[in-house]
């Protein structure tokens, strides 16, 4: 394993860069080369790479967003296209690849290994943090912190004109970021796609606390739940309240990275590059109760990630 390529692909995380700048540094620590993919899938199939080094990743670690850039590719979705790169491979001489993205890169980098036998590995980027097997990906922390901080400036304005606001998070069909950012920031509640909810319920406990002197009120509401709007105006309907709605959207996936997301993107890098110099074909670096483990790429995107209903509970139960 002389040559390793490197793409990100789909949605770009907080964390991407440092995740590179550890493939990169640790493939050179052992004498190996690296290329470089632009614009992910689209990238590898329109030659757009080139060989990387020390000065690429120079000054990245701490920046958001991806030095080798993302896009989502329907081509690669074709026999075509993963013809096309395969003929790539052999003109760059690439002997294996890393993926860094979430369950849609990952089922990409799936086909192509059982069609052309190149070994791949897999690194979890995604601010959803909905890939099976491992607990964070990169990007999720620093996701959830840039709620909080939002919900912290949110409340700042629902006390000074006693409002109730409720605040769209991504995650796709995850509650992730809504559970994690809801109970950090002290939401009164939090609709997941994850369990049903029952906004006449979710009135009935606003009303109580206005009632016994609550000056605002925060519900966070997951994208794969509810339209924010909707449950807005539903909540206006039934509780007469001053309501506003909040819809964070892709701010959600930039700015700069935590330590955490950091250091998860360092160690995950560099676990990956060991993994394919080690003869490793098929895998995903995840981690685990603390632990960096490795699993089946397959396993990462065929299975669905479950999510902790019980600090959901907790939430609620604080919140009263």
């Amino acid at each position: 394993m002389q040559r390793i390529a490197l793409l990100t692909s789909g949605g770009d995380s907080p964390g991407m860069n440092a995740a590179i700048r550890a493939v990169v540094r640790k493939s050179i620590y052992h004498g190996r080369e690296v290329i470089g993919i632009r614009r992910g899938f689209a990238g590898f199939i329109e030659a757009d790479m080139g060989p990387m080094n020390l000065s690429s990743v120079a000054d990245i670690i701490h920046r958001g967003g991806t030095v080798l850039r993302t896009a989502r590719s329907e081509e690669f979705k074709t026999a075509e296209g993963r013809e096309q790169a395969w003929e790539n491979v052999g003109r760059f001489g690439i002997q294996g690849l890393i993926v860094v993205g979430g369950d849609g890169s990952f089922a990409g980098a799936d086909i192509f290994h059982s069609e052309y036998n190149l070994p791949v590995v897999g690194i979890p980027g995604t601010i959803d943090n909905d890939i099976a097997g491992t607990d964070f990906s990169i990007g999720f922390d620093t996701a959830v912190n840039t709620v909080v901080e939002a919900i912290n400036k949110i409340r700042d304005t629902a006390t000074s004109h006693e409002r109730t606001f409720i605040v769209e998070v991504m995650g796709r069909n995850s509650g992730s970021i809504a559970l994690s950012s809801g109970l950090a920031g002290g939401a009164e509640s939090i609709l997941i796609p994850e369990r049903e909810y029952d906004l006449d319920q979710v009135c009935k406990k606003l009303n109580r606390g206005y009632k016994r002197g609550k000056l605002h009120s925060v519900i966070i509401v997951a994208e794969g739940a509810a339209s924010g709007i909707d449950v807005g105006k539903e909540i206006k309907r039934e509780t007469g309240l001053d309501t506003k709605v909040t819809i964070l959207g892709h701010l959600q996936r930039g700015g700069n990275p935590t330590a955490f997301d950091r250091n998860l993107a360092s160690i995950m890098g560099a676990k990956a590059v060991d993994l394919l110099i080690q003869g490793e074909q098929k895998k995903m670096v995840g981690m685990v109760a603390g632990d960096i483990i490795t699993m089946d790429l397959d396993e990462a995107f065929k299975e669905v990630k479950p999510l902790d209903l019980e600090l959901h509970k907790l939430a609620a139960i604080l919140s009263i």
